[in-house]
């Protein structure tokens, strides 16, 4: 279905992505530090379940446009590309804000559970996200798109809840790294609008 280096740059590209402090990452710190290991544990988990559903909605999405027509989806795997670009180029340009924070009251565990699921499946950037960049690693000529769209979502999910899980374990042996992540903020735009343009690029290049 996938081979190695597909596998491999799509687990090397999703990990560079979780080791930026973004949102996400912020929401299980705050919950952890205000709350306590437990909740911040929960809040990824509710935030990996978000993902897997947007997941699943891209893959049902377009596996049916896929049986309609590869035409359809090549011409949207190239608008993805073209998005992914966009989205690195406002990234890339965008003035750093290092103080922006993310403040949660203390909640239960199934409440932050909830928060977290609802937070990440009513984002319409997220949706947008999974849309543009799951097609570019599925291959129709390699399987089930459906099967594959799902194999990128799970693998994609676990490493987000191992990811976050880990952060919510240590973060107050991390106390100091975390003070370096907030100082990494300043460039996390640029790095994330490289990764998307360079992501966009390859992807545009190969439909020529």
């Amino acid at each position: 279905m996938f081979d190695f280096t597909t596998l491999a740059t799509y687990v090397a590209i999703v990990l560079g992505l979780f080791l930026i402090p973004g949102p996400a990452v912020l929401v299980v710190v705050t919950r952890t530090l205000q709350s306590g290991r437990k909740i911040g544990v929960v809040t990824g988990l509710g935030i990996a379940a978000g993902d897997l559903i947007h997941t699943f909605s891209a893959a049902l999405g377009l596996s049916a446009l896929l049986m309609t027509s590869s035409l359809a989806f090549s011409v949207v795997k190239l608008a993805g590309a073209c998005y992914l670009i966009y989205l690195g180029a406002q990234a890339f340009f965008a003035k750093p804000n290092a103080d922006r924070q993310l403040t949660h009251a203390s909640v239960s565990p199934a409440r932050a559970f909830l928060l977290a699921i609802a937070t990440e499946v009513l984002n319409p950037k997220t949706a947008m996200f999974f849309l543009a960049f799951l097609p570019q690693f599925v291959h129709p000529e390699s399987g089930s798109s459906l099967v594959q769209f799902a194999v990128l979502g799970l693998v994609f999910s676990a490493l987000s809840i191992a990811y976050t899980t880990l952060l919510a374990c240590m973060i107050h042996p991390l106390t100091r790294a975390l003070k370096w992540l907030s100082g990494l903020r300043r460039w996390e735009g640029k790095i994330i609008g490289v990764v998307f343009v360079s992501l966009g690029l390859k992807v545009a290049m190969q439909q020529r």
